[in-house]
């Protein structure tokens, strides 16, 4: 064969190649365009969460059923099809999926993916749907104990486990900022009377919520921008996936300064709140009010889009200044009202919180009149406690508007194991086969802070699909399996140990260990806050330990994970639970050992003083050593994520100013009420805040014996206030990354402490 024959079959092979990569790429941008918004938004989280996998899975979009959420699940040639209405019901149908056939665990804080090298056939299609039209998620608070630092990347992989949990309905309160700069410029406000309104980064909440004015501001306006551009990157996903985003609406609140430029409106100053000032609040029924109202959700609509769903909580935690039914009643008609002008399809979102929180205030006559001044469907009240104090019962399930039943579970994102898990089942099944046929609309968790019990979160978003009460026994030996990827029998009978101990516990107790130290009072009968539970303790042989929940069968919990290491060592959701366990079985000593400590004390006994102090003191540096074993549990994190918002070192040093006054003294002076109330037990802290207080008391207690004089409360009190305050200003470095191995270092602490939990 000559050359030019050889050259001119090689030119032709090229351009047949051609020809089939242009109509290659031509039909893979075909078969893209064809698809529709949620089949894309479905194989983009396929593509994130199991990127080795992806052409294993179709998804196609069906129509909804009953005005419901729905998917339909099938395999065919090796493949899973997925069928559903929107994203968030096809992904809900691969959780479904990947939970009961794959032996894998979609979760908050790490994922386990066990997908076998076939994924496993359906014998037959499967076809699941909710009867629930809202699916709700997050709590104010939430944004400040949890997520007031979190980036995009963060909050993608937040997006992605609600979409697989069939959240649709979040609360969606970040950049809202930006919305108020704006409506605040237009009322005539100053720059700088803007900034004395607004609050610092992690206590944005309670400013929304109208609880606190100005407190950690001002706020800087890289901050409000940065702020803008993410929560447009968080709506714009919620959306892709289905998602109606809760967003805010006016509840009345309004700086102080706003007297000066309408002083015939009819403002006044409300009640204080944890010992703060009370914040001022414009009169529903002031023509201002429709103004403002109706001005703030043209802008934000404007800003942020909107899927007609306004969050707004004008008493959450204070009364209101009538207790005339009717004057309550032409609040609601006008906040509501407030909406409506700017938007005629606004349905109310508001916190049913009040009705516990002030029950003695809220009468049904009251409450009646406040929920009937809102328009019939009009309004969705949040039941926040459904775990242990639903309201709906008590109001005559919210007096006919549609509502949704919800778990609190943490509170101030107290970091510990809790929730029990049979309690929420119980009262879950009371509210939903006594509501379902009436105006229950949902289901949701609303906890103040996220990342230590996310077997609730599970729980929980499981019965958005199924309804039918479990075996709770049961459904544990099957999240333990899915936890790890494998039935490894020790780990299986650590989490059946867990679930009779700590998860057979509502509400935890506050420690001791990581308020301001003080010597115990031994008294019964203390009242429990209804914030949180705050009482003294009674060691005894009976109880050596004092807390709510089986001590002993918790440490037979962290016996049996640790004889799993060999074979779960290197999965990161058992690295986490071997953090978490072993922190909570060192911390349920702490009752025991501070009333050692005060026992010694009070019967001057110097040896055992100083044998208890050294003891206590141990404890806390090896609670340091666990914690730092594990991301989730790392001041030094915190406080970079903090920092990492700031543009220049100024910036940084305030926002983790922000950051460290969040979780220890609450209020930004050494006076302030709420030292402690969302304190954490988290590396960094033990070691750089918890441990210098006790070494400070523990001085105290010492010269006391030593000079046979009595403790002064008062003078301790004053140093330890300026001790901490000091610490809030500081900017001392702690481990941002682990810095120890967690089966090592739990190892060590079993040896060392399993004489204490001997029965």
């Amino acid at each position: 064969m000559s050359l030019s024959r050889i050259r001119s079959i090689s030119k032709l092979e090229h351009l047949i190649a051609l020809v089939g990569i242009l109509l290659f790429v031509a039909c893979s941008e075909s078969k893209e365009q064809a698809l529709s918004k949620s089949e894309k938004a479905s194989y983009a989280l396929v593509k994130r969460v199991i990127p080795e996998r992806t052409t294993e899975f179709v998804f196609k979009e069906i129509p909804a059923e009953n005005d419901k959420d729905v998917f339909e699940l099938s395999t065919e040639n090796g493949q899973l099809i997925v069928k559903g209405n929107n994203a968030v019901a096809m992904a809900s149908g691969l959780d479904w999926y990947l939970s009961k056939y794959c032996n894998s665990q979609i979760s908050l804080n790490n994922n386990q993916i066990n997908l076998p090298e076939v994924l496993p056939e359906l014998t037959e299609p499967i076809k699941v749907e909710t009867p629930f039209s809202y699916r709700y998620f997050f709590n104010y608070c939430t944004y400040g104990y949890t997520m007031p630092w979190w980036d995009w990347g963060r909050w993608e992989q937040m997006i992605d486990y609600m979409a697989l949990k069939g959240v649709n309905m979040p609360l969606a309160m970040i950049g809202q900022e930006a919305v108020w700069q704006e409506v605040f410029k237009d009322l005539g406000m100053s720059d700088e009377q803007i900034d004395d309104f607004f609050v610092g980064p992690a206590h944005l909440p309670w400013g929304w919520m109208g609880n606190i004015d100005g407190m950690g501001g001002p706020l800087p306006d890289n901050w409000i921008q940065q702020r803008k551009e993410l929560q447009l990157k968080i709506l714009e996903r919620m959306r892709s996936f289905g998602m109606k985003p809760v967003l805010q609406a006016f509840t009345g609140h309004v700086p102080e300064s706003l007297k000066e430029l309408y002083p015939e409106a009819n403002i006044f100053q409300i009640e204080d709140w944890a010992g703060v000032e009370g914040t001022y609040f414009l009169d529903p029924t002031d023509s201002l009010f429709q103004e403002i109202g109706t001005a703030f959700i043209e802008k934000q609509t404007k800003m942020y889009g909107t899927d007609h769903l306004y969050d707004a909580d004008c008493f959450i935690e204070v009364d209101p200044p009538s207790e005339d039914p009717e004057f309550l009643k032409q609040v609601s008609e006008s906040v509501y009202e407030s909406m409506a002008q700017a938007d005629p399809e606004a349905t109310w979102v508001l916190q049913g919180w009040f009705f516990f929180f002030k029950k003695d205030f809220w009468t049904k006559e009251r409450g009646s009149a406040f929920l009937n001044g809102i328009p019939k469907d009009k309004a969705i009240v949040l039941d926040l406690y459904g775990e242990k104090n639903p309201t709906w019962n008590k109001t005559d399930a919210f007096y006919g508007q549609p509502w949704v039943w919800n778990v609190i579970c943490n509170e101030d994102q107290k970091v510990n194991m809790s929730g029990d898990l049979q309690v929420m089942q119980e009262q879950f099944q009371q509210a939903y086969k006594s509501e379902i046929e009436n105006n229950l609309k949902g289901i949701g968790v609303i906890p103040e802070g996220l990342g230590y019990n996310p077997v609730v979160q599970d729980f929980i978003f499981e019965k958005a699909w199924d309804q039918n009460q479990v075996n709770v026994a049961d459904w544990i030996n099957n999240y333990a399996s899915n936890r790890y990827g494998t039935d490894n029998e020790a780990a299986i009978e650590a989490w059946k140990s867990l679930e009779k101990s700590v998860y057979g516990r509502t509400r935890t107790l506050w420690s001791p260990l990581i308020t301001t130290p003080r010597l115990m009072i031994f008294d019964a009968g203390s009242q429990e806050d209804i914030r949180h539970v705050r009482k003294d303790f009674q060691i005894s042989e009976e109880d050596p330990f004092a807390w709510d929940f089986d001590v002993f069968e918790l440490a037979k919990a962290a016996d049996l994970i640790l004889q799993a290491s060999s074979e779960l060592k290197d999965i990161d959701t058992y690295k986490f639970d071997v953090t978490n366990i072993y922190r909570e079985l060192l911390f349920s000593l702490t009752h025991r050992f501070i009333n050692d400590l005060s026992v010694a004390y009070q019967t001057k006994d110097t040896q055992k003083f100083n044998e208890a102090s050294a003891t206590l003191l141990k404890l806390l540096d090896d609670l340091n050593d666990i914690t730092g074993t594990n991301e989730n549990f790392l001041l030094g994190k915190w406080i970079q994520d903090a920092r990492s918002w700031g543009a220049t070192e100024q910036e940084q040093d305030y926002y983790e100013w922000n950051a460290r006054t969040i979780v220890t003294i609450w209020q930004p002076y050494p006076d302030g009420g709420l030292r402690d109330y969302a304190g954490k037990q988290w590396n960094g802290l033990f070691s750089g805040y918890y441990k210098p207080r006790w070494e400070l008391f523990i001085d105290h207690l010492r010269q006391s014996l030593d000079t046979k004089r009595p403790f002064d409360p008062k003078q301790y009190d004053k140093e330890v206030r300026e001790m901490d305050y000091k610490w809030t200003k500081s900017t001392d470095a702690y481990p941002s990354t682990v810095t120890g191995d967690a089966v090592l270092v739990a190892k060590r602490l079993q040896k060392e402490y399993a004489h204490f939990f001997k029965n």
